[in-house]
This record gives structure tokens, sequence and C-alpha cells, in this order.
């Protein structure tokens, strides 16, 4: 019998990627099968990521720094061995079912949840951004009163080795000049990302400049929000000059 090389297979089985239960059971034939499935199944993941059972395993990739930030709240964390595959690097979008995921774990294993979320919260999104190089879709909207500034500016930090997102939603953040001159480097060196959500943040006339400046260097972005962000007739203007550019 002639074996199929992996060519064959990733049609064949990416046409199962929405019958789980099927997909599951090839998954479990051979090591082959097993190693080309679990890639599919886990990109469809953000449609779950409000089951516990994601959020403990999650936990478990977490590295030494992220960890570190859970100690001073004795979060007691999953001490199962670390999982074979690195589930977090296949799954292609995070939305505001994580949310619900870790609310639900904190309550499961009887912790205060308001405080203990928004550092779960931060350690599971920096996970994601280290772990994952092909995350296409990422809401971080809001998080300013969970994170803080400056944990805000770490994760936008942390989008400069992504290469492959195209929806990012960053709205009522207070992202400020700094955090815009980081979101501009960033758009400056991406070649993907087709949807931003800036609006409602505070990136003033040297934030409205700073993106205004990135605009011209990025082709592909198709939808930018940007209301309430106090950036100021100066900023309007380089803005306005930047899509002149842009539309030419």
């Amino acid at each position: 019998m002639i074996k199929l090389p992996n060519e064959c297979y990733y049609p064949i089985f990416n046409n199962l990627q929405d019958n789980y239960k099927n997909l599951l059971s090839c998954a479990l034939v051979n090591r082959q099968w097993c190693r080309i499935i679990i890639p599919i199944l886990w990109s469809k993941a953000k449609n779950h990521l409000n089951d516990i059972r994601l959020i403990k395993i999650f936990l478990l990739m977490l590295n030494t720094k992220e960890r570190a930030l859970l100690i001073p709240f004795n979060i007691a964390l999953p001490s199962h061995p670390i999982p074979l595959f690195e589930y977090s690097s296949y799954i292609t979008s995070i939305n505001d079912n994580l949310d619900y995921g870790i609310t639900g774990w904190l309550r499961y294993n009887k912790y205060e949840t308001r405080r203990v979320k928004n550092v779960v919260k931060f350690s599971l999104i920096s996970m994601f951004l280290r772990t994952n190089k092909n995350l296409k879709s990422l809401n971080l909207n809001s998080n300013y009163y969970q994170f803080g500034s400056e944990r805000v500016n770490t994760l936008l930090e942390a989008l400069y080795d992504n290469t492959a997102l195209n929806t990012l939603d960053l709205h009522n953040n207070k992202i400020d000049i700094e955090g815009g001159r980081i979101i501009a480097k960033f758009l400056c060196k991406n070649t993907t990302l087709i949807h931003l959500d800036l609006s409602s943040n505070n990136l003033g006339s040297e934030g409205g400049e700073a993106l205004a400046n990135a605009l011209c260097k990025n082709t592909m972005l198709t939808f930018l929000y940007f209301h309430d962000n106090n950036i100021g007739s100066k900023g309007g203007k380089a803005l306005a000059n930047g899509f002149a550019r842009i539309t030419g």
C-alpha cells in the first residue's frame, strides 16, 4: 500500500474541520494523523475559550516570568505535565470568551475573581503573544482598568513578532503618546493588518502624527477607527495628509 504524503492529508482533514467528533477520532489513529489534526482542531478554539478545561491547559504553558506574576495572589497552578503540543500556537483568534473562561476557572477553584482575574488574563495574553506568531485576530479592548498603561504597552510591544495579524481591537484602553508610538512602529513593520480599532484612547496630537507617518508605510490597512483620541487640529491634519498619500 502506497503511503500518502502529508500534502494529501491536509485538504482531507481540513474538510472535516467543523466535524470535531470525527476529526478527533481520526487524530487517534496514529501519530502522523495526530500531528496534522491537532493544529486544525485548535485553530477553532476561539469559540471554546470560555471552557475552564482550556484555561487549565493554557496555565500549564506559562513560562517562569508569566507564572511569577501570579505568586503574590497564591494561585495554585495545575500540576499536570506540560502538554505534548504547544496548543496556544495553533489558535488563530482571541476574543471575549477568554474573560468568561478565566472567570469560570477562578470561581470553580474558589478564588476572588476581580483582582486575580486581571493578572491571570495578563499572564495568559502574554503567553499567547509569546508562543503564537500566527494569530490573526486579537481583541484587547477595554483593558486599561484591568492592566494599567504600563502593562497595556508591554502587550503592544509583544505584537512586534506577529506576522499574521489582520484584525486588532484596541479601543478604550487609554493608550497615550508612548502607546501610539509603539503601535506606529508595529504598523511600519506589519504587512497583514486590515482592521484596526483605536477609538476612545488618548493618543493626542503626537500620537496622531506618529500614526500618520506609519500609515504612509503600511499599504494593507483598510479599516481604521480613530474617533475620541484628543488628537487636535495638528494630529488631525497629519492624519489627513497620511490618508491622502495612501489614496493618492
